[in-house]
């Protein structure tokens, strides 16, 4: 069974950062490796938006104006994904979700919601001006 938890949500200022956390449980390190792995977030009454996605052994893919902001990593020792935001403006306020796909590479080119099979519960992120 694979579960995702997240972590590091919080309240922070405008211009602060936060750097969210993505646990996997269930699959070996191995396993976990050769997964494509995402972030998403959503905001209160909109879809669920793709931030970026990191395939197994390649660079991150970002989505639009998320790069440069927002940095994707994961250590597959740890089975981990994260996300690490800088400069955080108001409209970043939101639920933030981090997704992992069946082994196998990324989806060329997108970043969408349902080429996810596993999703965490979510993190809550607040920015204030």
């Amino acid at each position: 069974q694979v579960t995702l938890v997240e972590s590091g949500g919080g309240s922070v200022q405008a211009g602060g950062s936060l750097r969210l956390s993505c646990v996997l449980s269930g699959p070996s390190t191995v396993e976990y490796s050769s997964r494509c792995m995402a972030w998403f977030r959503q905001l209160p009454g909109r879809e669920r938006e793709g931030l970026a996605q990191i395939p197994p052994t390649a660079s991150p893919d970002y989505v639009g104006s998320f790069e440069g902001r927002f940095l994707v990593t994961r250590d597959n020792s740890k089975k981990t994904l994260y996300l690490q935001m800088n400069n955080l403006k108001p409209e970043d306020s939101a639920m933030y979700f981090c997704a992992a796909r069946q082994p196998g590479t990324c989806r060329i080119g997108r970043v969408w919601p349902s080429d996810y099979h596993y999703w965490g519960q979510g993190t809550q992120v607040t920015v204030s001006s």
